[in-house]
């Protein structure tokens, strides 16, 4: 009889060797992860759903509840700031502006924190079954651009009540703010879900990061007020230079009417350039925030 056992081992030993596991390599190796995301895209979806539903459970105002947070921020910063501190006297329409960078500023930040955390939330998933990593942080950023829908849904509301829809050629900054905080926050999300599966502190540093950014962003202030105190200096152009003080900007510009049409408010020269090169730059780094996700995917169900 022919030695079979001989024969396989020699078939086997011929065979060529075979990379398992991701291909780490920039172009392919980002290709790869995309075809592998939009081949679970059905998961996905799942999870966005159940993302949402989980957070109104058993909740018998359900979405109500994702727009009680703003409101009474917007409440209190319009009484605080633009009441007590004077703000709103030269500010027209104080509410609406402040309720446009309050929007912006939401998608932003539930993206962030609900990212960092979406790997060690699902940490059941990740240890028994194996599905693209990127889902889990993916799924956070759906479930949140569901909320800013419904948060948008009351901002324009609130713009026609006050007779000021935005129905002027600066809605075109729309788009633009939205695409810009959606790719800053998604890359972030990616590489801090990674890191906080490693280092947990990463979730109470995201926290106080927030923090300061809100107060670094015109969300109850008029960037006007910033040119004034250090305009024309470094200072001005590295306040700029942040994703999420420009995305608040083009939400205000967009649909804050009665800021567009009144020749005292200040805007920055070339907004709308700004916002193309920072859009430009966050997809980079949107794109490098994947490859650095995938390299340190490989061991989560161990760390975790």
């Amino acid at each position: 009889m022919p030695d079979r056992s001989g024969a396989e081992s020699a078939r086997v030993v011929n065979e060529p060797l075979r990379r398992i596991g991701r291909d780490n390599s920039l172009g392919r190796g980002t290709w790869m992860s995309l075809v592998e995301v939009f081949d679970h895209r059905e998961l996905l979806g799942r999870l966005v759903s159940r993302e949402v539903r989980a957070k109104y459970k058993n909740s018998s105002l359900g979405v109500i509840w994702s727009l009680m947070r703003p409101l009474a921020q917007l409440i209190i910063y319009y009484v605080a700031i633009g009441q007590f501190l004077g703000a709103a006297r030269s500010i027209p329409d104080f509410a609406i502006f402040v309720f446009a960078g309050l929007t912006a500023w939401a998608l932003y930040s539930e993206i962030v924190t609900a990212g960092t955390n979406s790997i060690v939330t699902n940490a059941g998933l990740v240890k028994k079954v194996y599905v693209p990593r990127e889902i889990f942080p993916l799924a956070t950023v759906g479930a949140s651009s569901f909320n800013f829908v419904v948060q948008f849904a009351i901002l324009l509301l609130a713009t026609i009540i006050l007779g000021q829809p935005p129905l002027h050629a600066e809605l075109a900054y729309l788009p633009l703010s939205l695409i810009l905080i959606l790719v800053f926050a998604t890359a972030l999300a990616l590489v801090l879900s990674a890191l906080n599966v490693y280092l947990r502190d990463v979730q109470h540093l995201v926290e106080i990061l927030l923090l300061v950014l809100f107060w670094a962003s015109p969300i109850v202030y008029s960037v006007g007020f910033v040119h004034d105190a250090i305009g024309g200096t470094w200072l001005e152009q590295l306040y700029l230079a942040n994703p999420v003080t420009l995305g608040v900007l083009g939400m205000q510009k967009a649909m804050w009417v009665a800021g567009t049409q009144d020749p005292a408010q200040y805007w920055p020269d070339l907004l709308w350039l700004r916002m193309l090169i920072a859009i430009v730059v966050c997809a980079v780094l949107l794109l490098v925030a994947q490859r650095i996700f995938s390299r340190l995917q490989s061991n989560f169900a161990q760390e975790l």
